[in-house]
């Protein structure tokens, strides 16, 4: 028992440690890359021609923030498929607009865009910092690209105060034009100081660049600074921004780094989940398929091997709520810590059928994991995953799963501890397996 303990803890630090790091999509694909590299996975060009190695372990990055990772077996046979894992590196967060500056009783505020459905409750009265890419000039050269991290807390959006709004509990709403623009600095004088001035600053210091002609474009969103960790008294739950999906991406990246490697496997973390997929790194677009293209040598033999492949598109679930049990369907509301949670819709708002799912109960009992089912209320109306957008673009059967959460779409979300590890077991079972048709 204290083995399989120190196992979960392990886990878990490495998970929010993880979480930490990866404050925005191109961060988490960052880490992705990183924690590849060191497993032994080679990069790879899309540009360039690909020579595919048996028992070789690849990766491939598109537009910074989506990337696959994938390994060929020690010999390719289209018509087994490739066991296929899947999630996204995206969250709803504060994006930070390109003409941000507001400048207003003497404070320099940053005008920012909702991406995605988040709660915007939780964002007042946090420390936010400013994450994400920037590209910009350096003189006497090319147009370069950095990823820049504030790290410390430099915005801020206070509440108004309830003395000035005495119904804020019963009547308040937000506006996201003009009630969430974050405070960045006090404005002394004449100050000309402006958010680009900011990032040129930012990029000189984090990455010692002292010919900066000028700051082009970006794209940042905020962060909430407090990170991740264990709540509960005897530690059963985690709390961390960005468990949606960042949990699930973990958990499939350890699955495959601990899978014994010897059938084809695949993983691929999209960005743009949270707004629908549809663009050239997202579900929707071709990133996935390109390379099961790629890896399969033709057209014929691609379509063969996505009628013998199958993909685990994981993506946190709905956990039922103790203050509003009533917002779920009675006989399908998860609990947390127990076990993970396969997601069912009748309309293909999620991939699952009764083939898939039942895989799925046979391998967590093979390694002794409890499962879950998640069905919504039949008079709401359902949210999705890159499940049914990746099965429509590629043919491949497909099944939604997830660990059970609370708070989703909040700024700071909350999950069992137990339940990332056992969505980890249930994957490298899945990897693992000699025979998935």
């Amino acid at each position: 028992m204290d083995s399989v303990k120190n196992k979960i803890s392990s886990f878990n630090n490495g998970l929010m440690e993880f979480l930490d790091q990866s404050v925005s999509p191109f961060h988490a694909v960052l880490e992705v890359s990183k924690i590849l590299s060191r497993a032994g996975f080679v990069p790879l060009d899309e540009r360039a021609k690909w020579n595919l190695e048996g028992g070789g372990k690849y990766f491939v990055i598109r537009g910074g923030s989506s990337i696959a990772a994938f390994s060929v077996g020690e010999e390719f046979h289209p018509g087994k498929g490739i066991r296929l894992l899947g999630a996204h590196t995206d969250s709803p967060v504060l994006a930070v607009k390109p003409q941000p500056d507001v400048k207003k009783e003497g404070l320099l505020q940053i005008g920012v865009e909702v991406y995605g459905g988040a709660l915007l409750n939780p964002w007042f009265d946090r420390d936010l910092s400013v994450a994400g890419r920037v590209s910009f000039l350096e003189r006497g050269r090319s147009l370069q690209s950095c990823l820049i991290d504030f790290s410390e807390p430099i915005a801020f959006i206070p509440s108004l105060a309830i003395h000035l709004d005495r119904d804020a509990n019963n009547n308040r709403s937000v506006n996201s034009q003009k009630d969430i623009l974050p405070i960045l600095m006090h404005l002394t004088g004449q100050s000309c100081m402006d958010f680009k001035s900011l990032l040129k600053e930012q990029l000189e210091q984090q990455h010692r660049l002292k010919e900066i002609d000028l700051v082009l474009d970006y794209d940042l969103v905020l962060y909430d600074t407090q990170r991740a960790s264990f709540v509960g008294r005897k530690q059963e739950f985690i709390a961390s921004a960005r468990l949606d999906n960042l949990l699930s991406c973990y958990s499939c990246l350890q699955a495959m780094l601990y899978s014994n490697f010897q059938y084809p496997s695949l993983l691929i973390f999209n960005d743009h989940e949270e707004v629908g997929s549809a663009s050239n790194i997202g579900a929707q677009g071709p990133f996935l398929k390109d390379i099961l293209k790629r890896i399969s040598g033709s057209e014929e033999a691609f379509i063969r091997s996505a009628q013998g492949s199958l993909l685990i598109s994981t993506d946190n679930a709905h956990a039922i709520h103790p203050n509003f049990s009533e917002q779920h369907d009675k006989n399908h509301g998860p609990r947390l810590n127990d076990g993970p949670v396969i997601k069912v819709n009748a309309n293909q708002r999620y991939a699952t059928n009764s083939e898939t799912a039942g895989l799925f109960r046979m391998l967590a009992d093979s390694v002794k994991v409890p499962v879950q089912t998640f069905v919504m209320r039949s008079d709401m109306r359902c949210g999705s995953t890159i499940g049914p957008i990746s099965a429509a673009e590629t043919g491949i059967s497909t099944l939604d799963v997830g660990v059970p959460t609370l708070g989703m779409h909040s700024i700071r979300e909350l999950a069992g501890s137990k339940d990332p590890y056992d969505l980890y077991q249930v994957l490298k079972a899945f990897l693992d397996m000699e025979d998935i048709s």
